[in-house]
């Protein structure tokens, strides 16, 4: 069970720094023990004679105004209330509370005494402070009040005086008053004052036994009768000076500075101080210092005067800075709007400061993030040069062996058709012509299922149609064993017959070419051929079309369409060196041109058309051929052939987007395709295939040494333009604008490789690996590089 808590009373004055020695003595006395302490402090109830207490000084209140007296207690509330507070948070984790107390003109000794039965106090601190700034000049001193207090207080209450945060203890020793330490040093006195008719009655009996006592009677009653004028007269000067001096004897009592007596003491202990003295001499002695008193009054009188002239200036001056206080009230209302004002535009400020600091932070925190991605792109960028020159050595190792393998299936496919003229021959020897076919159809082909057709291109929706129905076929993208395929379903409405069909699928399998597309199988019913699929489509697609479906069509740079036109060609050699008879397309066109995601061409169409084996049709195809180098050349179906004899109006025909011609390759290809033109007019007519191969693949090595050197050439023969490769995009081959790096570290037109993430492709269009992420990061050093490289010779940049 906790032990009840014991209230302490403590009075406090104004003086902080003796309340805090006077908490702080009350706390250790009773720090082992639970107590509570209520804190008295005495509010004065003034009248309009009393005093106030202002910046100039201490002023009567009679002297300002009341609105300005107003303002001056409510200043002296709020500090009192200040100091309390800071009172009650000096005593910690004690409780404490604040009690405050009335006073009038009743004594403060009497209030106190008036306090502890009323409260009933009984442990009561008082701070010496307090009881000093609680009596004023015309009551009893500090120490009187002290021993007031305690000579009548209630015996159930201990009373502790501290004096500077010591205790001090109170003594009376005769007539006087001693206040001591607890070291028994004595920190004050108070002497008690000599009643006035005391001195008299004693100098009176004194005289009464003087020698002259044996005077007659009537010189003794006239004697005592002037004594008592004398006495009468005293008595009045002694009221005067009593009331001029008390403040000072009571002043110098509390402090025990002064060892001086009082006026009248002095004047009795004068007279007593000579027994041997006369009546007469004793009056004249009185005389002298009355009239040395009376002296001292008008020099009051005189120091009053002056303190009333003073006084009155004094008023002059509160009146000079009550107007100063009014115009500093006017400035102080200014300064505190504008401080309001000065207060918002600071608080704006610090939010728009705050808002910049964190824009700093996050523009760090984004740069932070950009200088990790760009360590790591860099890493990647390195991996990704490391890996394309093995890429680049496996290349021309695979190079090689693919033209290795080009020549051993050359070998082979003429094997293949000398094996298949024996065998013809012998089926028609020995009757089994049915059976040899069938056997060759399922060696060399494989035959789908209906059901397989139809999953592949989801039952030939209309979203896999890569080429619209016409009256012979329409053409569906599908996908068979994870491998992308061209599904051609031939439209039976023509009248094809199954054996027919069947014939037409035996030829095309039979072709085999390295720039004709192939056969992977076929379908019997319904009537459809399964093709290989040619990512970048047909020739006229990116020919004739810059905008297609809102995607930006692919660029062919010129060497690619001299190699294309070479490719195209090969492919028609070897339809016509075909034997027995020359297999004649008779439908050579961009159309039937196919690229494939490297841009190699391949010829399709071919073997559909059941009249194309007579020799005298052969020159339809080179005519076409030449239709279609023109096409490559210029971009255009047709032009006038005299604007292709003038070397000025060719340069101005040739296609923009193929890059700078050279000009010798360009009146080179010009001279190949007005023979084939007029292959059918004059000496022409006799122009083979073959003749067109040789000469054309006469220009692409000229081509090729021109692109091995870096060196394109310029239409105009006036300069020499050498683009690098790595300013050119993969996909459009145009020098880039804005280049983005992808995930597989190579860098595109922004547009472009957008377009190919966008079409759902998840593979580099370049190594055709899957990629890791979509993002894209902006290569703005290359496009710098770019940039400086087009400035330095002095060109427009895209």
């Amino acid at each position: 069970m906790e032990a009840e808590e014991e209230k302490i009373y403590v009075a406090l004055g104004d003086e902080l720094q003796d309340g805090y020695k006077t908490l702080e003595w009350t706390l250790r006395r009773w720090k082992s023990q639970p107590i509570s302490i209520v804190i008295l402090h005495v509010t004065y109830k003034l009248s309009g004679k009393d005093y106030v207490y202002t910046p100039f000084g201490k002023l009567p209140a009679s002297s300002v105004s009341d609105e300005k007296l107003k303002i001056l207690r409510k200043y002296e509330q709020e500090k009192i209330d200040k100091i309390l507070s800071k009172y009650k948070s000096f005593c910690g984790k004690v409780k404490a509370e604040i009690f405050n107390v009335e006073k009038y003109d009743e004594p403060i000794h009497k209030l106190i005494l008036d306090l502890i039965s009323g409260l009933h106090i009984t442990k009561l601190v008082i701070g010496f402070a307090f009881i000093k700034s609680s009596s004023s000049w015309k009551a009893k001193t500090a120490i009187g009040v002290s021993f007031y207090i305690h000579e009548h207080k209630a015996e159930s209450c201990d009373l502790f005086i501290i004096c500077g945060g010591k205790e001090v203890f109170l003594r009376g020793e005769n007539d006087q008053r001693i206040m001591e330490d607890e070291k028994g040093v004595m920190v004050a006195k108070l002497k008690d004052k000599i009643s006035f008719k005391f001195f008299i009655e004693k100098m009176f009996l004194e005289n009464r036994r003087s020698p002259f006592a044996s005077s007659t009677r009537k010189d003794s009653s006239s004697m005592q009768n002037h004594w008592e004028n004398c006495v009468q007269e005293i008595e009045i000067y002694y009221q005067k000076l009593c009331s001029n001096l008390d403040g000072e004897e009571d002043y110098e009592q509390e402090t025990g500075t002064s060892q001086q007596p009082s006026p009248t003491e002095a004047i009795m202990l004068e007279i007593n101080s000579n027994p041997n003295m006369s009546l007469a001499e004793r009056i004249e002695s009185l005389r002298k210092k009355i009239s040395e008193t009376h002296e001292r009054i008008r020099l009051k009188k005189k120091e009053t005067k002056a303190n009333v002239e003073r006084h009155a200036k004094a008023e002059r001056a509160i009146c000079l800075c009550e107007r100063r206080a009014q115009e500093l009230e006017v400035q102080i209302n200014e300064e505190a709007g504008n401080r309001t004002e000065l207060n918002k535009k600071l608080s704006t400020q610090k939010e728009q400061l705050n808002e910049v600091i964190n824009d700093i932070e996050e523009s760090k925190n984004r740069i932070k993030s950009v200088v990790e991605l760009q360590s790591e792109l860099s890493h990647k960028l390195h991996l990704s040069k490391m890996a394309k020159s093995q890429a680049e050595a496996q290349l021309q190792n695979e190079a090689v062996k693919r033209a290795e393998m080009v020549r051993e299936i050359e070998g082979l496919r003429r094997g293949r058709d000398v094996f298949g003229r024996r065998i013809e021959f012998c089926r028609k020897k020995d009757g089994i012509g049915t059976a040899a076919r069938l056997s060759e159809l399922s060696c060399c082909l494989r035959e789908y299922t209906d059901e397989e057709i139809k999953l592949a291109t989801d039952d030939f929706s209309e979203l896999f149609r890569l080429k619209s129905g016409s009256d012979l076929s329409s053409v569906y993208k599908g996908r068979i064993n994870h491998v992308t395929v061209a599904v051609k379903v031939l439209n039976q409405a023509n009248g094809l017959s199954q054996e027919d069909f069947q014939a037409k699928v035996k030829l095309i399998s039979h072709i085999r070419h390295p720039h004709l597309l192939s056969m992977m199988g076929y379908c019997s019913q319904p009537s459809c051929i399964v093709f290989e699929y040619m990512q970048n489509g047909s020739l006229r697609d990116i020919l004739f079309s810059t905008e297609r479906k809102g995607n930006r069509a692919r660029a062919l740079w010129w060497h690619d369409r001299v190699r294309i036109a070479a490719e195209v060609c090969s492919a028609m050699c070897y339809l016509h060196m075909a034997r027995p008879k020359p297999i004649v397309h008779g439908h050579l066109s961009p159309s039937n041109i196919l690229l494939d995601r490297n841009l190699v061409a391949k010829v399709s169409g071919f073997g559909l058309n059941q009249y194309n084996h007579d020799e005298s049709q052969v020159g339809w195809d080179i005519r076409a051929f030449g239709v279609l180098t023109l096409n490559l050349l210029t971009g255009r179906n047709w032009i006038d052939k005299d604007v292709l004899m003038d070397k000025a109006g060719l340069v101005r025909v040739l296609h923009d987007k193929a890059g700078p011609w050279p000009l010798d390759l360009a009146e080179g290809l010009v001279g190949l395709v007005l023979r084939c033109l007029s292959i059918n007019n004059g000496p022409n007519k006799d122009l083979k295939m073959v003749t067109i191969m040789e000469e054309l693949e006469e220009i692409r090595k000229n081509g090729d040494a021109l692109v091995a050197t870096g060196g394109y050439g310029c239409v105009d023969g006036d300069a020499s333009i050498d683009v690098p490769r790595v300013f050119l995009c993969p996909i459009f081959r145009e020098v880039m604008k804005d280049p983005h790096v992808a995930a597989d570290g190579y860098s595109y037109e922004r547009e472009a490789i957008a377009e190919w993430l966008r079409m759902g492709r998840d593979t580099s269009p370049i190594t055709h690996l899957k990629l890791d992420h979509k993002i894209l990061v902006p290569n703005h050093n290359l496009r710098s590089l770019a940039q400086d490289w087009h400035d330095k010779r002095s060109l427009s940049y895209p």
